[in-house]
């Protein structure tokens, strides 16, 4: 059983309910789409694996990690509303499969939660938002590897433009207090985001 199927049957575990049968063939073949350069599989098990090393941090683990498995789901470089689309698909499964309503909407503001344009307060949110984010504290082998991946996906911007829009975003993240929430992203990953979003602004 590969990682990707281990990750799978264990949220289906913690949320008690059963998926449609074809559901993780076509969310690996989502990850798997062609204009995708970062939001890829690789990004996704980056996420499950760190997800399982501090799920014991998790309030609702099994709503953090289907959450995590859906943060990307829908991913059009060109479009605005990839998490509304993303939370959307995720709320449809959910409630096919029977999960009750609260479940529903606290997965569905966690995948809101990856716009990245507001600070989180609820506990599992800062935990999901800073999975997302751990890439910024990545060794800076990883780190180089995924600036130019985003900056594939982004090929059809002028190289001015991106590294104009790109330097903003980077530096915005690293005029933050704190780029992360919670203690152990910051104990683990902040120094080295500083460093490396430091490197490429």
């Amino acid at each position: 059983m590969s990682d990707f199927e281990k990750s799978w049957a264990q949220v289906w575990t913690d949320l008690a309910l059963v998926p449609s049968s074809d559901l993780f063939e076509r969310l690996l073949g989502a990850y798997s789409e062609p204009q995708r350069h970062y939001h890829t599989k690789q990004h996704l098990a980056e996420c499950l694996s760190l997800f399982g090393q501090v799920q014991h941090f998790a309030a609702h683990p099994g709503e953090v990690a289907i959450a995590l498995w859906f943060h990307d789901a829908i991913y059009d470089v060109r479009g605005k509303s990839n998490e509304q689309l993303s939370a959307d698909w995720a709320v449809g499964v959910l409630r096919e499969a029977g999960a009750d309503t609260d479940i529903q909407q606290r997965v569905e503001r966690l995948i809101l939660a990856t716009k990245h344009d507001t600070t989180p307060t609820d506990s599992d949110q800062q935990l999901l938002v800073d999975i997302d984010l751990s890439i910024l504290g990545a060794n800076s082998e990883r780190f180089a590897e995924y600036d130019r991946q985003v900056r594939a996906e982004y090929s059809w911007v002028p190289d001015f433009i991106y590294k104009t829009k790109r330097k903003g975003v980077l530096k915005a993240f690293l005029a933050r207090p704190s780029i992360y929430n919670t203690n152990y992203f910051r104990e683990h990953y902040e120094q080295q985001a500083r460093i490396n979003l430091a490197a490429v602004v």
